[in-house]
């Protein structure tokens, strides 16, 4: 059903758009998210959110270990508690070969729900932490650009040139 499914690659503008709650805990989505965990791990990411493959839904994906077992599927995430910030080093999988420095939160709870609607809230720091609200910017139409700062953004302005030349519009694609 998902195979086709691929990453979306900035300036598409699906990754600016806002996404809906999830609302119906089924096969399908259980496929979604399966699909999207391949894609993660093909890609050598960490996280990967809905809107990076075109769903406009809230839900994401992540495994910070790469151990299958430590694979987590979040659907409807909320942020409370935000304390402490730093600045560390991100990537994101619709932005091949940018990387900058962000400041987020380092420790954060996170409510929401797994694949099967379970309601969940959790602590999580650090790392963790980060990926989250890296895949709940997503979710928000946000990306890592617009979370970079003015100096970082000029150093990477040619490379959105080049990723706003090459893109092709879905409209486009289908009529080839």
């Amino acid at each position: 059903m998902y195979e086709k499914l691929q990453i979306i690659r900035y300036p598409d503008p699906r990754l600016r758009k806002v996404s809906e709650a999830v609302t119906t805990f089924d096969d399908n989505l259980l496929a979604l998210t399966r699909r999207m965990l391949e894609l993660m791990r093909e890609e050598q990411g960490v996280g990967l959110a809905a809107p990076q493959v075109g769903m406009n839904v809230r839900l994401f994906v992540m495994n910070a270990t790469g151990k299958p077992e430590d694979d987590r599927v979040i659907v409807n995430p909320e942020l409370f508690d935000a304390d402490g910030n730093e600045l560390d080093e991100e990537g994101c999988l619709s932005l091949p070969k940018i990387r900058a420095q962000i400041e987020r939160a380092v420790s954060i709870r996170l409510k929401g729900q797994n694949e099967r609607g379970e309601p969940f809230d959790q602590a999580l720091a650090d790392f963790d932490a980060r990926v989250v609200q890296h895949e709940i910017d997503h979710l928000n139409g946000i990306m890592l650009i617009d979370r970079m700062g003015f100096t970082a953004r000029m150093g990477i302005r040619r490379r959105l040139k080049e990723m706003e030349a090459d893109f092709v519009p879905v409209k486009a694609r289908k009529s080839r």
